[in-house]
């Protein structure tokens, strides 16, 4: 028997080979990748958290800066050292700052 002749019956033998094997060779590939797959989505699922974790530290940090500048400037004028009950103690310096930015805006307003 020549290739030739043999052709019709390989091709039928394979093509009945192909139809079988197929759904086994789904399952032995989904069964041996599927930790990576896994691996993927649970990778994917940090990133994204990681992202939006960063994006609300990134928006929280602003506005701790941002209350931080603002309590430290108040403390720094009413001598807030420990907290509360607060008292009126304006410092001298503290005064003079206030009066020299003053100035020196109202003259930079007058050029």
């Amino acid at each position: 028997m020549t290739f030739v002749n043999a052709w019709p019956v390989l091709k039928r033998i394979l093509m009945e080979a192909k139809k079988s094997l197929s759904p086994l060779l789904i399952v032995v590939i989904l069964l041996f990748t599927f930790p990576i797959w896994i691996g993927i989505v649970g990778g994917a699922f940090g990133i994204v958290g990681g992202v939006i974790g960063g994006f609300f530290g990134i928006i929280t940090g602003i506005f701790g800066t941002i209350f931080g500048i603002i309590g430290g400037l108040f403390g720094w004028i009413f001598n807030w050292s420990i907290g509360w009950p607060f008292c009126w103690d304006i410092e001298v310096w503290a005064i003079m700052a206030i009066v020299a930015a003053i100035i020196i805006a109202s003259k930079s307003r007058k050029q």
